[in-house]
């Protein structure tokens, strides 16, 4: 993308935020525009009054550890929909999380958490994931072709892996049915096209799933994460079941649909002309810059993240005020040329391509980055050896990605192969 985009404005009225994507893989063009002339820029809001957009790399990188920016925040998606429940619905549904949280009782959930992602938890997953990853592609070996890539291998496989690490019964996660339920659910509070009740509904039924999950996993301990947070409760009394429910669903949902769909993008651009699938194939040491490279080109989390001022202060020259609403967004930052070398280019072999955003900056960098990483460099590992001549079934540029879900990704990737 070069020049100025059509429908970028001078003007420095408030504007929504632009969602409309040129092709599959590439960000709105008017985000290179507002990054080069105005990097703050007035952003208006489906509800409230308006606040502000941040594009360009270290403006994004440092609101992110600035501690006079809030994650609190009455509705996840507010810069994206006009709020569909009270901040009241929101609390009796959903505590704070590691998301929606500011310090101190950021500081207390992440260490609760972070005690959990252990390295002998994720050593012992290891070869878990790998049986997993296995089992997936024999089914999507003996698929009738063409076959859907996402259905058939990149959702259930971090949909079971994070059921290993949560502590869903084993009978549960051998239920297709039990693990149809939570893929439909997460699929759901990401969606932006839901009504309210629709919404009420699916935030309910989550809860209810996940309080039962902690009754079972308090009378059956186990070596999981539930139970680790269950022993955790013992000694914290502040630590409530809602709150272990509040963070057991954001670890599902970020467990599995990220992860998800970077399997679909990483994927799709290696397969895209000019084929770097062979390429990859041949130099298997090059796995781990395509996951890095994909998680900066083609960042899953499409919308930024969202931030309130708790006091004033200035950002980038721009003055903001108490209480306005900042958004911060990931693909637009994870694209600044200022930061990387031809940032619209996909490049496996870009030396600091690990330098992205994806996975946030300072004290909310996501937690279970490493477990991602391995569940992506196992399973691509593993696929490329398996389905040398693997290869899309769809026209690259009519992929239909999700428009109105939080998490960007491919919404069915069909691909073939030779058996």
């Amino acid at each position: 993308m070069t020049g100025r985009p059509a429908q970028a404005s001078t003007t420095r009225a408030p504007r929504p935020l632009p969602v409309d994507r040129p092709c599959p893989l590439d960000p709105p063009a008017e985000l290179q525009y507002l990054r080069t002339e105005l990097p703050v820029a007035p952003l208006a809001f489906p509800d409230g009054p308006p606040g502000w957009l941040v594009t360009r790399y270290d403006d994004v990188r440092t609101a992110l550890a600035d501690p006079r920016l809030s994650s609190r925040r009455p509705h996840l998606n507010s810069h994206i929909r006009a709020s569909l429940i009270t901040p009241a619905e929101m609390a009796a549904l959903r505590p704070s999380d590691l998301l929606t949280s500011d310090p101190p009782e950021h500081t207390r959930l992440r260490r609760l958490v972070s005690g959990q992602f252990t390295t002998r938890r994720m050593a012992l997953l290891a070869p878990r994931i790998q049986d997993i990853v296995d089992q997936h592609l024999d089914a999507l070996a003996a698929a009738p072709r063409p076959v859907d890539l996402m259905t058939t291998v990149a959702l259930p496989v971090p949909s079971l892996v994070i059921s290993e690490l949560l502590g869903v019964p084993y009978t549960d996660r051998d239920r297709d049915r039990d693990r149809d339920r939570y893929q439909r659910l997460t699929a759901e509070l990401l969606s932006l096209d839901r009504t309210r009740e629709q919404l009420l509904a699916s935030k309910a039924e989550m809860k209810d799933y996940l309080l039962h999950l902690i009754r079972t996993r308090r009378a059956e301990p186990a070596d999981d994460l539930l139970s680790g947070l269950l022993q955790a409760q013992a000694t914290d009394t502040t630590l409530t079941d809602d709150e272990i429910a509040a963070l057991a669903q954001l670890i599902l949902i970020a467990g599995h649909e990220t992860t998800a769909n970077v399997i679909g993008l990483a994927t799709l651009l290696l397969l895209r002309p000019p084929r770097l699938w062979d390429t990859v194939r041949r130099r298997p040491d090059l796995v781990d810059g395509v996951i890095e490279e994909t998680l900066r080109h083609a960042t899953v989390l499409q919308f930024g993240l969202l931030r309130v001022a708790r006091e004033p202060l200035t950002l980038a020259g721009q003055p903001i005020a108490a209480g306005e609403r900042v958004v911060l967004h990931l693909p637009a930052a994870n694209r600044d040329g200022a930061r990387f070398t031809d940032p619209d280019h996909f490049d496996p072999h870009r030396p600091d391509a690990a330098k992205h955003l994806s996975f946030g900056h300072g004290p909310h960098h996501c937690i279970g980055d490493q477990l991602a990483r391995t569940e992506l460099r196992t399973l691509l590992t593993t696929m490329l050896h398996r389905f040398p001549d693997l290869r899309l079934a769809t026209d690259p540029d009519e992929v239909a990605t999700h428009r109105h879900r939080v998490v960007h990704g491919p919404a069915r990737l069909p691909v073939d192969f030779t058996p």
